[in-house]
């Protein structure tokens, strides 16, 4: 049952990013992904756990742009964690569209093992069966630099000015720009306003010293992000043309398929301790 259910739930979450086709290449587009060494059984209670975990990252996503979530097992070793984030611009659906696709791509990435996480351009999916809620990492996990347009002093202190702005601003998502140079800075919704400065403080330190004279730079660390750009690649993300009316009866869709794996998740793990019972 335990195997079925993982390829339903996964194969529904791969549907559901079909169905509504207005988030854009751009922000569904994979930036980095890894998983952890230590697997799970097959039909363990793990793995209902982490099904459970997935159906409602992707359903919390329906509204909301950051949740975190602790499936609790008989056992310390059943319990999973986990967590997504969108980008903080984005709208509900496509919020909802991106993690769905995320939890989609690390479920295919990460078959039976106990953690994963995917990195797409809107969004951000991480489980485990380690506590790392609440918890700063200012681990570099992708680094890119664009190449350099040389020494040139007044676009350098443009775009420092534009992360010192960022760095002096509040909440987790932060955008800013001056002139062509765009940023944009975001932590993880787990940490305090204290740790998230201190991570986006890091991200911006490495951009400036890693990346020197790039016309953009992509700085991810383990709980935050901070990118710039000379010509604002990192900052669009609500250019969608899909009519309003198309994008509520999509979302209506979305909403109900997802009450339906709820239900269905439920049952069948209604009909497993029953099984289990009189099997004894």
């Amino acid at each position: 049952m335990g195997k079925a259910m993982t390829f339903f739930t996964l194969s529904l979450l791969f549907l559901i990013s079909l169905f509504y086709p207005s988030l854009s290449d751009t922000t569904g587009s994979f930036l980095f992904g890894g998983c952890t060494q230590q697997k799970y059984s097959p039909d363990s209670p793990y793995q209902s756990n982490i099904d459970s975990l997935l159906t409602s990252l992707v359903n919390s996503a329906t509204y909301s742009s950051y949740n975190n979530f602790t499936i609790i097992g008989s056992t310390q070793s059943d319990v999973v964690y986990g967590l997504y984030q969108c980008r903080g611009d984005l709208s509900m659906p496509d919020c909802a569209t991106c993690v769905a696709r995320a939890v989609t791509r690390v479920g295919s990435m990460c078959p039976q093992t106990c953690g994963g996480a995917v990195q797409l351009e809107g969004c951000y999916v991480k489980y485990d069966n380690a506590t790392f809620l609440g918890v700063e990492d200012k681990t570099v996990i992708l680094k890119k630099c664009g190449p350099s347009v040389g020494y040139n002093p007044d676009a350098m202190n443009s775009r420092d000015a534009v992360l010192a702005g960022l760095s002096g601003s509040g909440g987790s998502f932060r955008v800013g720009g001056s002139g062509n140079i765009q940023g944009m800075a975001q932590c993880t919704g787990d940490l305090s306003f204290a740790e998230c400065q201190d991570c986006i403080s890091e991200a911006f330190r490495r951009l400036r010293s890693d990346c020197g004279t790039a016309d953009y730079g992509d700085m991810f660390l383990g709980k935050c992000y901070a990118r710039y750009s000379t010509g604002g690649a990192h900052a669009d993300s609500k250019a969608h043309d899909k009519s309003k009316n198309e994008g509520e009866k999509t979302f209506a869709i979305i909403v109900g398929l997802l009450a339906g794996v709820a239900v269905l998740i439920i049952f069948l793990a209604f009909l497993r301790r029953v099984c289990g019972g009189q099997g004894k």
